[in-house]
């Protein structure tokens, strides 16, 4: 399931986020990259130990926090704590590969299921040329490019690469998802009907028939949700 959410973060916080970034020590992407990915990956990455990233993670976390679009698309358990790159001049691709299935947190203190992977797009598409991301799925190839402040969601498992950036500089926040329903098709079962369910209560109220499928949604959460 592949599912685009716009304005994830308001303006204010996308000029505080790049005036964070414009301050930020910038290494090599490979160092947080496994064995496959790292033979592919040709960028820059804010290093985990940079005075700017705590600041970048909290403006992140507090904004996925109050999308309910990313909640229901993400379902999510917990959270590998956002990180962020920038593609440009001779770092300005990363070739096809798959996330690696699970990530040791950052302070050690066990691991992180990767259920569902997700971009924060931070530069605005005019400033740069190429930079797609392009995700493979059951449903065909899709170059994702968007407006600076959106975001991509997208199951882990799938193929993705980051095209060559021709011209400027692509900056983005990546991270993943431990999801509370595992599965991909299960978590699109559930978005579509939450999805639906919205537009019946829009259109309708909450009729006997609306709050019956709500009862549902929530009795198929909690046959498939893990928490």
């Amino acid at each position: 399931m592949l599912i685009t959410i716009p304005d994830v973060l308001t303006p204010d916080e996308l000029a505080t986020a790049r005036a964070l970034l414009a301050r930020a020590d910038w290494g090599d992407g490979k160092a947080t990259a496994g064995l496959q990915a790292a033979q592919v990956k040709n960028n820059r990455q804010i290093a985990e130990d940079d005075a700017q990233l705590p600041a970048l993670r909290q403006l992140v976390l507090e904004a996925l926090g109050r999308s309910a679009l990313f909640f229901t698309a993400a379902l999510p358990l917990r959270i590998y704590p956002p990180m962020f790159n920038r593609y440009g001049g001779d770092a300005n691709r990363f070739g096809a590969h798959v996330d690696g299935a699970v990530r040791r947190l950052p302070t050690g203190a066990g691991y992180v299921r990767t259920d569902v992977s997700a971009t924060l797009f931070l530069s605005d598409p005019a400033a740069y040329d190429g930079g797609e991301l392009v995700i493979e799925d059951t449903f065909g190839t899709h170059a994702i490019k968007l407006a600076a402040g959106s975001m991509v969601v997208y199951p882990s498992s799938s193929i993705h690469r980051v095209e060559p950036v021709t011209r400027g500089e692509r900056s983005a926040c990546f991270m993943w998802m431990q999801s509370m329903v595992r599965d991909d098709g299960e978590r699109r079962l559930l978005h579509e009907m939450d999805m639906a369910l919205l537009q019946l209560r829009q259109q309708l109220g909450d009729t006997d028939a609306v709050v019956r499928l709500t009862g549902t949604y929530h009795n198929l959460l909690r046959r498939w949700a893990e928490a």
